[in-house]
Formats: C-alpha cells, structure tokens, sequence
C-alpha cells in the first residue's frame, strides 16, 4: 500500500489517530526548550509535509463534512464513543458485577453470539487477529496438519505481517490468488495435502466480493472431500445475508468454525468472537490465555457489541441494498461527466462496501475528494485512494451506512459531477 493512501482502507480509524497523534507532537514540540542531547529528528521532504497535510485535511473533512456515505462510528469524538453506551441499561443489567476475566457481560455477549450464529458455544477475543490465529491452531492439533488453504488476498495474507507462521507454526497454502473467492475446482486441484481451509466472507482487498451461495457450499463440499475442516474468516460475515438470502444462522453452519467482528460492521469499540463446537471453543479459551487474550475486565468492549448488535445488525441488509442504489448512480455519474474510464466493483455490491477505480494518480484523487468537502460540505470519498494497477490508476473503497441512506440517486450523480470537476481537464456536467 503506498503513502497516499495512508491506510485507510485498512483501518480508517489509525489514520485518524496517527493525524491527532501528529498534531499533538507538533504542539508539545514547540512548547518544549531545545535540547542539544536529543538526537536531531531527520527532516522530512516537501513531499512528505504535503502528504501529511492532505492527511489531516481529509481528516477535518470527515468530521465536518454536511453530508456522507457513512460515518464510521470509529472516527467519532469520545463523547460521540461513549454514547454508544446511552442504551447500555436496555441491553444489560447494570446493577450485575462487573466481569472478571471474561464472566459477567462477557459471557453473556458470548451466549448471544453463538445463538445468532446457530454454534454450540462462542469465546470473545480482543483482536480478530488472535481470534483466528487461535482457531487455525486448535485445528491444524486436531487434523495433524500445520497448513492451512486460503486466498493470496485474504486478511492473514495481506495484513497480519505473516502472524501464521512467524507466531502460530501454520503453514500458508495459497489457493487462488485471482481477485474472487476462491473455486472448488481449485480447492480440488491444490497439489498439496491441508488440514484447514479458510473462507474469507465478504473477500474485502477484491472488493468485498461473495461468492453464490452455490459456489460457497460447492467450496465447502470440495474441502470435505480433501478431508479438511472449513473456518470462515467472518469479520463482515454480519452483512452477508441480503447477497446469499439465507439467515446467519444457515451461513455459518456450512463452517466447522466462525469468527467475526463486533467493529467492522456494528461499529463496536473492538474486540471479536470464535464461534464453533463447544469442545473447540474450550480450547481456544485456553489458547486465548497463553496468547495473552484473556483481559481483566471488558465491559466497556461487551456493552459496545452488545450495542451493536442490536441497533446496527438489522439495518445491515437496508444498506445493502441502498449501496446497490448508490454504486448504479455513481457508474451514471461517471458516464455522464466523461471519465474516460471508471469503474465500480462489483457493480452490484454484494454487501454495503464495494470499489470504485478511476484513471487518475491517487494523491489527484484524494486532493480533489477533500477539496469537494472543504467547498461543498458534500464528502463522496472518505477513504483514502491506493495506487493499483498501471500507471495513472487508483481505486478507493466506498462504505454506505446510515448516514448515506438519505442520498438519492439524483444526489449521488450531482455530487459526481461536482467531484469531476474538480480534476484535471475540468471534467463537468
């Protein structure tokens, strides 16, 4: 990922804090003396200060913009966070002891989640990272096998520094590393034994794509065949309903072990839960201890999942489908101003996150998308632009929650053609 896209696809949250961090440092900086035993800081390129600026711009965007796509809870103030918990007394009785090393609304959190996903028991865990490092290891002891099949673009792969092997002994085997979930025949074909296989859902760095739901039993029959047990990477398992219309409870039951997220979806303040049957579930509690995941006390974290389980998880489907209704307007609003190339990826989204690709170097992008914000009070892009592909090409990743449920089409489109006149060429309706 290169610097101008500064990780906000990855985690738009840390780019925020990295801004605040800066700022911070800046000011205690000048309010400290000089100190000649301080090794001197290296300076930093005009280039380097540019991008840092076009940072905390895109950042002051997103908390004063009018008008957005969405509002990912995790930027909010603390004020705005610990509101989250207003409702904190209608999901939980607040009089119970606090928990202690995962009782009390810990446990309660856990019980929910293995009810909503249809599995004998659930462990909450404070990274998903650990979650499923957790899980691949419980079963590569069970199946007598180290490796573990998944995508070249799956989280483990791409995002977790190589955690499998350099932390947990697993070995990775690629599957497929085509920007789409993987295949049967592919899984069937792989030229090497593996005891797990694990199914990324939505396959977020290809564009939060899914596969049909025949496609997904197919793969998971495929993997029976080779005598492995399946773990769906579930961390936005929450929004896939509306795409393969079936229940939670029927999608996770094709795995032998979920994990999924309380954040990415239910804008929780964190944390993840393993769900599966109870005997591995008992040994991941262990395994959770020895990874150092077993924290005093939670509840904040509980509460927040509990919160989001309740007010974010029905309304997932709604912005599904409203992100259907906006990527068919922006591939209009595209058409209309004259890009010479653009695209939206899918083009039917398939959960409420999906691509957008246009021909133009991401730092272009990003400048016009906050500009657009600044002027306008309108932020189409929130997230940061990556460059990918040839030369003179960048992609972004777009997010419709409920802040973007009050945007028609005809909204969508003007905001289009007011964003593509703001890039080179002067691009207008």
């Amino acid at each position: 990922m290169n610097e101008s896209a500064d990780q906000d696809a990855e985690q738009p949250e840390q780019s925020e804090q990295r801004v605040q961090r800066a700022a911070q440092d800046r000011s205690d900086q000048r309010a400290r003396p000089d100190r000649s035993d301080r090794p001197e800081q290296p300076e930093r390129s005009p280039e380097e200060e540019r991008r840092e600026r076009l940072r905390e711009r895109r950042a002051a965007a997103r908390r004063n913009a009018k008008r957005a796509l969405a509002r990912p809870a995790a930027l909010g103030t603390l004020r705005e966070r610990l509101a989250l918990l207003e409702r904190a007394p209608e999901l939980y009785d607040l009089d119970e002891a606090a928990d202690i090393y995962g009782d009390g609304v810990v446990a309660a959190l856990e019980e929910k989640v293995a009810g909503l996903l249809g599995t004998e028991a659930a462990a909450f865990f404070p990274t998903g990272t650990m979650a499923q490092q957790v899980a691949l290891r419980c079963w590569a002891g069970r199946t007598g096998s180290p490796a573990v099949a998944l995508h070249a673009l799956g989280h483990p792969e791409v995002h977790e520094r190589h955690a499998l092997s350099q932390v947990s002994g697993l070995r990775p085997v690629r599957v497929s590393s085509a920007p789409r979930p993987p295949s049967a025949d592919e899984v069937r074909g792989l030229d090497e034994p593996f005891g797990t296989l694990m199914i990324e859902l939505p396959l977020r760095d290809a564009g939060f794509v899914l596969p049909s739901w025949e496609e997904l039993t197919e793969v998971v029959e495929a993997a029976r065949e080779r005598d492995a047990v399946v773990h769906f990477d579930g961390a936005r398992l929450w929004e896939t309903t509306e795409h393969f219309g079936r229940p939670l409870r029927e999608i996770a039951d094709l795995a032998d072990s979920v994990y999924v997220s309380f954040y990415k979806s239910l804008g929780g303040y964190g944390g993840a839960a393993l769900a599966g049957p109870r005997e591995l579930i008992e040994e991941a509690r262990a395994w959770r201890h020895r990874y150092g995941g077993t924290v005093f006390q939670q509840f904040p974290t509980a509460l927040s999942a509990l919160a989001g389980l309740e007010r974010e998880l029905p309304r997932l489907p709604e912005y599904v489908r409203h992100a259907r209704v906006v990527a068919a307007a922006l591939d209009e609003g595209f058409t209309a101003a004259g890009l010479p190339w653009a695209r939206v990826h899918p083009e039917v989204p398939h959960t409420h996150q999906f691509q957008v690709w246009l021909p133009y170097d991401a730092d272009v992008l990003a400048e016009a998308a906050v500009r657009q914000a600044e002027e306008t009070g309108t932020l189409l892009f929130s997230a940061g632009w990556e460059r990918k592909g040839p030369p003179g090409l960048a992609v972004t990743e777009v997010e419709v929650s409920a802040a973007g449920l009050t945007w028609t089409a005809d909204d969508v489109r003007d905001a289009v053609a007011d964003f593509a006149a703001r890039l080179p060429g002067g691009l207008s309706r």
